[in-house]
C-alpha cells in the first residue's frame, strides 16, 4: 500500500502494473488474509500502525476481488478506471499536433501491439490493457528468470517507450501542466 501511494504519484504505469501484481499475489494466497498478513506483512517487521493500515488494504482489496467476480482471473475495477483514463488521455494525444512524439512513439510501437494482441487472448481487450499485459507478461518472465528472445524484447522496448511517454503526459496532466489545445492565433 506504501509502495503503491509513491507509485500512483510518480508513474500511473508502474502503478498499474503494480497493482496488477498485488492481485496475483492476493490470488497465490488464496484471498485469505490470514496467509496474506504471513507472507506479505510479517516479513517487514512495521510499526503496529502500518501494519494494520497494510492489512486493512489488502482485506477490501480481497474483498473487492470477490464481489467484482476476479476471485481467479482479470483486474479490479478500479485498476481497469486507469485504462479508461489512459485511453481517454491517449486519444487526445494522439488528436493533438503540439505532441508530434507522441504519435510518432505510438505509431513505432503499434506493429508490435498489434503482432502481441494477435498471439495473445488479447484481442477483445483495449489496445491500452495489451500494452500492459506484453509489460507484465516480461515482467514476470524476468522474476522467474526465463530466457526472453531479441525479438520479445525489442517489441516490449517500443510498447515501454511508448507507455512511458503516456505515464508522463498524464502525470503533466495530473499536475495541471498539460495543454493539448490548440494555441489561438
Amino acid at each position: 500500500m506504501f509502495v503503491s501511494r509513491e507509485l500512483r504519484k510518480k508513474n500511473i504505469a508502474e502503478f498499474l502494473l503494480y497493482m496488477w501484481q498485488v492481485e496475483d499475489l492476493l490470488r497465490a494466497n488464496e484471498l485469505s488474509i490470514d496467509k496474506v498478513e504471513a507472507v506479505m506483512v510479517e516479513p517487514y517487521n512495521l510499526p503496529a500502525e502500518q501494519r494494520a493500515e497494510l492489512v486493512e488494504w489488502y482485506s477490501n482489496l480481497i474483498d473487492m476481488m470477490r464481489i467484482e467476480g476476479v476471485v481467479e482471473s482479470g483486474h479490479l475495477q478500479i485498476n481497469k478506471n486507469i485504462v479508461i483514463m489512459l485511453t481517454d488521455l491517449h486519444q487526445r494525444l494522439l488528436k493533438s499536433p503540439k505532441v508530434p512524439f507522441y504519435s510518432a512513439a505510438y505509431y513505432k510501437a503499434l506493429p508490435f501491439i498489434v503482432e502481441f494482441r494477435n498471439k495473445s487472448e488479447g484481442r477483445e481487450k483495449p489496445e491500452l490493457e495489451n500494452c500492459f499485459d506484453a509489460l507484465y507478461m516480461l515482467w514476470m518472465m524476468k522474476l522467474q528468470h526465463r530466457t526472453i528472445n531479441e525479438e520479445t524484447l525489442a517489441a516490449t522496448a517500443e510498447i515501454s517507450k511508448f507507455i512511458s511517454m503516456l505515464s508522463l503526459y498524464y502525470k503533466e496532466e495530473e499536475e495541471g501542466k498539460l495543454n493539448l489545445e490548440e494555441d489561438e492565433a
